[in-house]
């Protein structure tokens, strides 16, 4: 990668880069980013590398809800952090694929998904049944609008998905994995069991895949 020098005003070399950066030995400049893009990706990389093990771990809080065990903190407490967990992991997941060419089904699976599940998480407060007090919706249309809600969640799990499979940074069959846990994931607590519980297994596999993998895109320092 050349480089030019200049002279500042001071009369020292000024080191000035090249605008662009890509592959080694790459010639396209299509899969070229300007410099400013690429250390932004870089940075965002490595949030995203931490971030990612919020996969797995909201996996586990959504099977744990889907097994019908009682917990101490009570069910809502725990689907609420698993809610929570998921929406770290798809921003991090985003993140991670920013710089890929499959980063526009990342953005999109990303706005459809986090807007899931802002209609979701107040929602999951309410008594089945129910309408909230002041509610311009009936008991009969928020349910509609849960089932809604829970169907984008698993359509921004979709995209994701197929992200990653066209990615071609990570492991294309963690992209598989994670387009089958969003099955289960959209059919939600409507679905006949194990139906839920599966697709938690299944998004356990694919998050410990992706947050293994992403750990070692980049180096630490």
């Amino acid at each position: 990668m050349s480089t030019s020098h200049q002279q500042t005003a001071s009369g020292r070399p000024l080191r000035v880069s090249p605008a662009w950066v890509g592959g080694a030995g790459s010639t396209d400049d299509e899969h070229r980013l300007p410099v400013r893009e690429a250390v932004w990706v870089w940075g965002v990389r490595r949030y995203a590398r931490l971030a990612l093990w919020a996969l797995p771990a909201a996996a586990l809080l959504h099977g744990w809800t889907t097994l019908g065990i009682d917990t101490a903190p009570g069910p809502l407490l725990v689907t609420v952090a698993g809610d929570w967990l998921s929406a770290v992991a798809m921003i991090a997941l985003a993140g991670l694929l920013a710089g890929a060419r499959s980063r526009h089904f990342a953005l999109l699976g990303l706005l459809i998904g986090l807007a899931g599940l802002v209609v979701t998480l107040p929602l999951a407060a309410l008594p089945t049944g129910t309408a909230a007090a002041g509610s311009p919706l009936p008991a009969d249309q928020l349910r509609l609008v849960e089932v809604a809600a829970t169907a984008a969640v698993g359509a921004g799990w979709v995209l994701l998905g197929w992200a990653v499979f066209r990615s071609r940074l990570v492991n294309p069959a963690d992209g598989v994995l994670l387009m089958l846990a969003a099955v289960a994931i959209g059919a939600g607590a409507h679905a006949q069991r194990p139906l839920p519980t599966v697709g938690a297994l299944l998004l356990l596999a694919a998050g410990t895949g992706l947050a293994w993998t992403g750990s070692r895109l980049i180096p630490k320092h």
